[in-house]
C-alpha cells in the first residue's frame, strides 16, 4: 500500500452523504446549514439534518437570557427531573379530548377539587372548576360568569343590560383590561395612593352602582406583590349592599397568591370563607410550580357559573361540557400539576412557598438597609417586593440606569413607574421564585451594592435618551 492509498477517500466514506452531498463525518459547524445561512424568514426549500436543525434551534434559544436570574418574571423557570420526564411523555395529550384522555380528565378534576378545599369552598362536590391556558384565561372566564349572572338577574328583572362595569384597582394585571375591552364592561379604576397602596374597600361606594357586575381583588398586586383585602372590600360591599340593595360579588385574583395565601397566611380570610367571593383563578405556572402554562378557575358552587355558558360539545366520537376560551390545548401541564399535589402535599407547599419568602425578606431587608433605597413592601405577601429610590439621593442615576448595570451581570430586574395617580413614582421589583436560592441572592446583594457604588461615583448625570421600563407581569 502507498502514501497515496493511505490518504486517498475510502469507499465507505463516500457512503455518508448529505443532502447536499457533503461528506457528514465533517465536524458539525462544517455541515450545510451551521456554515451557511438558513433563511429566516421563508420556508426552506429543502430538507437538512435533524441535528442540523436542533444545534440551530439550540443556538439561537441561548441568545436568551437565563431564566434562572430573570427576577422580572413571575412565571416558573424550574422543575425537576421527574417533572421533565412526565412533561415528555405527554407532551402529545390534548385536554379537550376528554374521550380520548379520560384519565387526564379525571386528574383535571381532581385538582380543581383539591384546590376547591384548599380555598374552603362550603361544599368542594358542589364547586364547579376548570384549568384554564394560564391564569389570563381563568381571569377571562371568571369575569364571563360575572357578566352572564348580572345579565340574567337584569333581564329577570325587565331592566336594561347595556352598561356593565366592573371595579378594579388601577394597579390591575393587563388581562382585566382585555377582558373590559374585548367583552364591552366599562373598567372602573379606583387609584391606588400613598394612603391606599391597594384597592381596600376605601370610597367604594363612589364607583358601584346597579351596572356593577362585580369587584376583582388581586391577592398578589404585580406592580408590588401587595395582598389586597378581601375581607375589607367585601365588608365595604356589605355596607353598599344595606344602603342601596346592590348585591355584588367579588372574583379574587390569585395569580400568585392563590398558591402562596393557603400556607403561608393559612388564617387570612380572602378565598370562600368570605361569603361574597364568587371565584377565586390562580395561575399554576407561577407559585403553582408548574412549568408554563396552566391557570385554574373554581366556582363557590355550580350555581355560580351560569349554565348558559356551558356547552356540550361532541368531539372525537365523546360528549363533553366545555367552558373555555381556547379548544385544543396541552394535557400535560395538567399532570405536572397533579404530580407536584403528590410530590410535595401540605407541607411540601409550604416548605418550598416559605424558603421563597424567606429570601424575599431577606433581600428587602439588604436593600432596604441602602440610603440609595426606600421599600415599597417588604416581601411577607407573596415572595414579591418593590423599591424606590430615595427622594433627594442623586440627580446621577434613576432606577433604569440601574437596572441596566444589574443587566450586564445576567440579572433581569425591572424598573417601571407606578399606575395612574402615582405615575411620578419609579419602582424596581424582584420576584422570588423556587431556584432562586440563598446563596444566588446573597451574590445579588454584591451585585447591586456593586452597581450602586459604581452609580454614586458618577460625576454627572447619566444619559436618560433611549431608557425603557422593563415592567413585566
Amino acid at each position: 500500500m502507498t502514501t497515496e492509498d493511505l490518504i486517498k477517500p475510502s469507499e465507505s466514506t463516500h457512503a455518508f452523504t448529505g443532502l447536499s452531498g457533503q461528506n457528514q463525518l465533517n465536524p458539525l459547524f462544517c455541515r450545510e446549514g451551521e456554515s451557511s445561512d438558513f433563511p429566516l424568514n421563508t420556508l426552506p426549500q429543502g430538507e437538512s439534518l435533524p441535528e442540523t436543525a436542533y444545534q440551530v434551534v439550540h443556538d439561537e434559544a441561548m441568545l436568551d437570557g437565563n431564566s434562572r436570574l430573570n427576577l422580572a418574571t413571575f412565571v416558573g423557570t424550574w422543575m425537576d427531573e421527574k417533572a421533565q420526564r412526565i412533561y415528555a411523555e405527554s407532551a402529545d395529550k390534548n385536554m379537550v379530548d376528554k374521550d380520548e384522555y379520560p384519565q387526564t380528565a379525571a386528574i383535571e378534576t381532581r385538582c380543581w377539587l383539591m384546590l376547591a378545599n384548599l380555598w374552603h369552598a362550603p361544599d368542594a362536590n358542589n364547586a364547579i372548576g376548570t384549568s384554564t391556558i394560564g391564569s389570563s384565561e381563568a381571569c377571562m372566564l371568571g369575569g364571563l360568569a360575572l357578566k352572564r349572572r348580572w345579565q340574567l338577574a337584569r333581564r329577570a328583572k325587565g331592566l336594561s343590560t347595556e352598561k356593565p362595569n366592573l371595579i378594579l384597582s388601577s394597579a390591575v394585571q393587563v388581562c382585566w383590561e382585555k377582558f373590559c375591552n374585548y367583552w364591552d364592561v366599562e373598567p372602573r379604576y379606583v387609584p391606588i395612593t400613598d394612603e391606599h397602596k391597594v384597592l381596600d374597600g376605601h370610597d367604594l361606594d363612589k364607583y358601584v352602582d346597579e351596572n356593577t357586575i362585580g369587584v376583582v381583588a388581586i391577592m398578589g398586586v404585580t406592580y408590588t406583590g401587595m395582598y389586597e383585602p378581601v375581607a375589607a372590600i367585601a365588608a365595604a360591599l356589605d355596607r353598599i349592599q344595606a344602603d342601596t340593595g346592590f348585591d355584588i360579588p367579588i372574583h379574587v385574583d390569585g395569580a400568585s397568591g392563590g398558591m402562596i395565601a393557603p400556607f403561608l397566611q393559612p388564617d387570612l380570610r380572602w378565598d370562600f370563607r368570605v361569603e361574597r367571593v364568587a371565584s377565586i383563578s390562580t395561575s399554576a405556572h407561577k407559585y403553582g410550580l408548574v412549568y408554563p402554562g396552566l391557570g385554574w378557575v373554581i366556582w363557590r358552587t355550580v350555581d355560580d357559573l351560569p349554565k348558559e355558558l356551558v356547552f356540550d360539545v361532541t368531539y372525537l366520537g365523546g360528549h363533553m361540557p366545555s367552558f373555555a376560551l381556547n379548544f385544543s390545548r396541552p394535557g400535560a401541564q395538567v399532570l405536572l400539576q397533579y404530580y407536584l399535589f403528590l410530590r410535595l402535599g401540605f407541607d411540601g407547599y409550604y416548605r418550598v412557598q416559605k424558603a421563597s419568602q424567606d429570601v424575599a425578606v431577606y433581600l428587602a431587608t439588604e436593600i432596604g438597609k441602602m440610603p440609595a433605597f426606600d421599600l415599597w413592601n417588604d416581601g411577607t405577601d407573596i415572595p414579591v417586593f418593590a423599591w424606590q429610590l430615595s427622594k433627594g439621593y442623586t440627580q446621577n442615576w434613576n432606577l433604569y440606569h440601574l437596572s441596566e448595570r444589574l443587566r450586564l451581570k445576567g440579572w433581569l430586574i425591572p424598573a417601571y413607574p407606578m399606575p395612574d395617580n402615582l405615575s411620578d413614582i419609579t419602582v424596581q421589583r424582584i420576584v422570588v421564585r423556587n431556584g432562586l436560592s440563598r446563596n444566588l441572592a446573597e451574590s445579588l446583594m454584591l451585585d447591586i451594592r456593586e452597581a450602586v457604588d459604581y452609580l454614586d461615583r458618577l460625576e454627572s448625570p447619566m444619559p436618560t435618551e433611549g431608557l425603557v421600563g422593563g415592567f413585566t407581569h
